[in-house]
């Protein structure tokens, strides 16, 4: 019987086959980032206003947010954490991926899976981040 963390980790390790040499190239480049972050929040933007599909990407908020502070020196993240969280980025806005995005909410949940995924991940590392940032004025 497959477990919830060994789904997590095959949705991530698929995502990482399609995408893990253009994450890894992203990584040193800071303007490629910068509209990656850009393109993500247009999509969210198409999202609509449905609260429960805002709900379920809401972490996705909370991986740009933790981009930025890394990239503008404020909170510096683990290179694997960095890795993995532009990862989660860049699957959601491909829309060719492990199920294709014009699939309407089929490939939509999809994508949810691996963000998802990469969430319970680094959770530490999130949670590290959102008290820091509490703490900021």
């Amino acid at each position: 019987m497959t477990t919830l963390k060994s789904k997590a980790t095959e949705a991530v390790d698929k995502a990482k086959k399609l995408f893990g040499k253009q994450v890894d190239a992203l990584m040193i480049q800071e303007e490629k980032v910068k509209d990656l972050v850009s393109n993500t929040v247009k999509k969210l933007g198409k999202l609509g206003e449905d609260s429960r599909i805002k709900k379920l990407v809401s972490p996705l908020g909370v991986f740009i947010r933790m981009i930025k502070a890394h990239f503008n020196g404020t909170h510096k993240l683990a290179g694997s954490t960095l890795g993995l969280l532009l990862l989660g980025l860049v699957y959601f806005i491909s829309p060719l991926d492990i199920v294709p995005d014009f699939l309407g909410f089929f490939g939509f949940a999809d994508d949810l899976s691996v963000i998802l995924a990469i969430y319970a991940k680094v959770k530490d590392e999130i949670e590290e981040f959102l008290d820091w940032e509490r703490t900021q004025v």
